[in-house]
């Protein structure tokens, strides 16, 4: 039974938990002032930051199941005891808990409702554990669904190219190489829905309730064409994928909608002695969006491995289309709203790839490596010295593949200009400014297409702890970049949506009103650091072009010599 909330001249709290890439965290906020009175993070205890990798295979990036109800305890339970230390808080206060996970992480389930991998069995065996988000092994899987959909609806709501980062690429590849673990399965589900279907007791995988969100971004899902793609399309791929839309609840939530109840049965509900609502869960950038304070004009980007752009457009009856735009689903951000959401796959992943393999010197067996952190923040103050165009450098930002807007997961990065002169900050910054280039390229794809864009809003660790990224952001793409106040923005987006199924506040704008805002700094754009990078993005775009199979006869022979000239012009004026 759902607990009746605190009255409302009483301190009412939600707790948000997300489950990101490396950690878990929970935070605990005031429903009424956003004020964050706990925050507590758990490193998954499997792989490397919470990654199972193989080195036979790059493609690969998993998950351990037995992480996510471990890090819902650890992280939950510190952050309701350290809440109340608070005098104004106390446990029987929280009207709600919110979900938010990475996505799209399927995973395997027995019939109840259990992750293979918990199957001592399965325990080692990578097809039966969560298939994380940048796992991309299948790409030859994702590549035939984008062949076979062509002529159909399916794909017109995803840019018309499917991924090998999303949901039915994942489930067909296992059907293909691990068929013992795909036949064990009786279901396969998203992990933001399998999250909220452990805390609320559920034990039969026909009763999970499904994100929206997830659901139309990462599986096909649309209202258009009642859900999921039909049986027989699914079966022309692989006759045993129809069972798993047999096991599919309908109709997909939006995240302001319950899940259920906090059920003391579950191996999480030590963390939380109460019993409170459960949110539909959600995936961590369109939570990050909302605790962000996304809404008609505002487009929130969530900074950290990978970026995502999340905004949101009026809902309409027909199917919205933006080619190489990974998403335009009803309700998937804001209830009541078009979601939209694009990205790229890797941006603070570059960064640390370029810190602890190149920046450091590749020695994986010595101990006595500096930190990288004190590496990132050496080669910052050096880079922040640099002048726009200086270095000579132009990057491409693929070292992940390109998600939007090539959608191409086996493209690779490029580094254009290095001589025997190359410095390691001047490296550092190019990848910088390459990924700030991927972010424009996302910016003039919506224009193209009548999105409008007043404001910007970032989120995430690079968007609170990079002065430099940011700069060199709002230059390259000659905006303002605004930051969100919370440092937990996915957190607190999912405390947000908590708040609303705890009837703490009627809807999601207008808890996004009481919780979230923007911080008093902001970055604005430099006239002529703007002008420079301009030229550079027109380099950008051609590369961007050639290298992505855009254009057929790309000519490239002048982008290098074009390159020095700017390089040679920027040095000019510095000693002029």
């Amino acid at each position: 039974m759902t607990p009746t909330p605190a009255p409302h001249d009483q301190p009412r709290f939600a707790i948000g938990v997300d489950y990101g890439t490396g950690a878990v965290r929970a935070l605990v906020a005031d429903t009424d002032s956003g004020e964050e009175l706990a925050v507590a993070s758990w490193e998954y205890a499997h792989g490397r930051r919470g990654v199972i990798t193989d080195a036979a295979d790059p493609n690969l990036a998993r998950q351990h199941p037995a992480d996510y109800a471990e890090g819902f305890t650890r992280t939950v339970a510190e952050a309701v005891a350290s809440a109340s230390r608070n005098p104004r808080f106390h446990p029987s206060r929280v009207v709600g808990i919110g979900i938010d996970t990475t996505g799209s992480t399927p995973l395997p389930l027995d019939a109840d409702a259990r992750p293979l991998a918990l199957n001592p069995q399965l325990a080692e065996n990578p097809a039966a554990m969560a298939w994380l988000w940048k796992d991309h092994t299948s790409h030859a899987e994702a590549a035939e669904i984008t062949e076979r959909a062509a002529g159909t609806p399916y794909l017109t709501a995803c840019g018309n190219v499917y991924s090998s980062e999303w949901f039915w690429s994942k489930a067909l590849r296992c059907a293909r190489t691990s068929p013992k673990v795909f036949d064990a399965a009786h279901a396969w589900v998203e992990l933001c829905d399998y999250i909220p279907a452990l805390l609320t007791g559920v034990t039969d995988p026909r009763a999970i309730k499904r994100s929206i969100c997830a659901a139309g971004h990462k599986g096909m899902y649309h209202p258009a064409w009642g859900g999921l793609p039909p049986a027989d399309f699914l079966a022309s791929l692989h006759p045993s994928l129809p069972k798993l839309r047999d096991t599919y609840t309908h109709p997909a939530l939006p995240a302001d909608q319950p899940a259920g109840t906090l059920t003391p049965i579950s191996p999480t509900s030590s963390a939380c002695p109460t019993t409170p609502p459960v949110a539909a869960g959600a995936l961590d950038a369109h939570m990050g969006a909302i605790g962000a304070g996304v809404a008609p004009g505002t487009l929130v980007k969530i900074l950290g491995t990978s970026t995502c752009d999340c905004l949101v457009a009026p809902l309409t009856d027909s199917i919205v289309t933006i080619p190489g735009v990974s998403g335009v689903v009803p309700e998937s951000v804001l209830p009541g709203m078009l979601g939209i959401e694009a990205g790229q796959s890797a941006v603070g992943d570059i960064f640390d790839w370029y810190v602890s393999r190149i920046g450091n010197g590749f020695q994986p067996t010595t101990a006595n490596l500096p930190d990288p952190a004190s590496t990132h923040a050496h080669l910052t103050k050096l880079a922040a010295a640099l002048a726009p165009g200086q270095s000579g450098l132009l990057a491409l930002d693929w070292h992940n593949g390109n998600r939007n807007v090539l959608a191409d997961p086996l493209l690779t990065g490029l580094i254009l200009g290095q001589t025997l002169h190359t410095t390691p900050a001047e490296t550092y910054r190019a990848l910088i400014e390459a990924t700030a280039f991927g972010a424009r390229m996302i910016l003039e794809r919506l224009a193209q297409h009548d999105i409008t864009i007043d404001r910007i809003v970032n989120c995430g660790g690079i968007a609170d702890k990079s002065p430099l990224v940011m700069q060199i952001y709002a230059d390259v793409c000659n905006r303002p970049m605004h930051i969100a106040r919370s440092s937990e923005a996915c957190a607190l987006g999912a405390a947000a949506c908590a708040a609303v199924v705890g009837g703490a506040h009627p809807d999601v704008p207008t808890a996004q009103h009481a919780m979230t805002g923007t911080k008093p700094r902001s970055y604005t754009p430099d006239p002529a650091r703007a002008a420079t990078y301009a030229k550079l993005f027109d380099l950008y775009t051609k590369l961007h072009d050639a290298f992505g199979g855009v254009q057929s006869a790309p000519d490239l022979g002048p982008v290098m010599k074009q390159l020095l000239a700017i390089r040679d012009d920027v040095r000019r004026a510095q000693t002029a």
